[in-house]
């Protein structure tokens, strides 16, 4: 039986108020948000932009959301979370910063924001999965504690996973820092002697006591570490290396399972949009931008397996090309295939156009 996937098209260029507009007249006129209860504290997940980006989903979206959930007597937060690379987005305090000179302030979106992993990415709750890969995932801990999840994506492409969509959003952008670690990394951190200041922040917090002083360079006993990514966690110098080794395929099994965390730790209670404008040859995680298609729509379903396989599908067909063609040449429907085998979702999908 094939998934419902509700596709609402949008012209090249389309204003943003425009499309706004459109999506909450669909939201409505569908009941979409029927499983948000009263009282309910409602996850808005998304991606804030990375600084010098302008793919993300724009903030008037958010204020439109975050006003019908309210109507149905629930509240509503804006969240996101931490980054295993250095940089505004690793800690939540720079992550709000930022969040806030794109647009989304509580001025303009009426919704408080709230880092999903706490103020340095260690927040988590782990969520038993039937997976080959996993039996358990680290996912962000008010992802799991809110009672319903929003997860509204910017569709690109990505030069590790092909593409970015729902499954990316959910996988890497719904983990706690040790989730991301576990997606991205095959071995155990090393130091950076150049940059280690020999503060023993990481001493401090190294749950296996593995981390010792020399010279006032931080060493770290291979032996007793157990890959927590505490000491990646509160380094505030960048002196913790690890090597990302994972090949694309395996990566993006690994994204899937963590996905398919977040959505049996929210049965019946999500709903998944993406966002098929501005998109770009990367990530809203790269400082640059080069648009590889014209603006399509914006898709919705509650099935986020179905939602990116339709996302996919659409920016092939209105290019006339593949997404290896647009973006990287990798591998780039590994998520969708390996959601099938390991039945996550349904990548069978309907098209209704609204």
């Amino acid at each position: 039986m094939k998934e419902n996937v509700f596709f609402i098209h949008i012209v090249d260029g389309e204003a943003d108020e425009l499309i706004c507009q459109k999506l909450e007249r669909a939201i409505k006129a569908n009941d979409w948000l029927a499983f948000v209860k009263n009282q309910d504290l409602v996850a808005f997940k998304t991606h804030f932009g990375e600084e010098n980006t302008q793919g993300y989903v724009r903030p008037l979206n958010f204020f439109m959301l975050g006003r019908l959930v309210k109507e149905k007597n629930a509240r509503p937060f804006l969240t996101d979370t931490a980054t295993l690379y250095s940089g505004l987005r690793a800690n939540a305090v720079g992550h709000i910063e930022l969040a806030q000179r794109h647009g989304f302030s509580y001025e303009s979106t009426q919704i408080p924001l709230i880092m999903a992993d706490g103020l340095t990415g260690d927040e988590e709750i782990d969520v038993n999965i039937p997976g080959r890969l996993y039996q358990k995932v680290k996912i962000a801990s008010l992802i799991v504690k809110a009672q319903s999840l929003v997860l509204v994506s910017h569709f690109t492409g990505h030069m590790v996973s092909g593409f970015g969509g729902a499954l990316k959003n959910m996988g890497m952008g719904c983990s706690s820092r040790r989730g991301k670690l576990a997606q991205h990394s095959t071995a155990t951190p090393s130091v950076k002697k150049k940059k280690c200041t020999g503060c023993g922040a990481c001493i401090t917090w190294c749950p296996a006591q593995a981390i010792t002083l020399k010279e006032e360079i931080a060493q770290i006993d291979k032996k007793k570490c157990i890959g927590c990514a505490e000491c990646l966690t509160v380094c505030r110098f960048d002196a913790v290396g690890y090597n990302w080794s994972e090949t694309y395929e395996q990566l993006q099994r690994k994204i899937v399972e963590h996905a398919w965390g977040v959505a049996l730790a929210k049965p019946g209670k999500a709903l998944y949009i993406n966002f098929l404008n501005r998109i770009s040859k990367d990530c809203d995680c790269m400082g640059g931008y080069k648009k590889i298609s014209p603006d399509i729509g914006v898709l919705i379903a509650f099935d986020p397996v179905a939602l990116d396989a339709a996302s996919l599908d659409l920016v092939e067909r209105k290019t006339g090309k593949l997404l290896s063609q647009l973006s990287y040449d990798i591998p780039y429907r590994v998520q969708i295939d390996y959601a099938r085998e390991i039945g996550f979702g349904n990548p069978d999908y309907r098209l209704v156009e609204i």
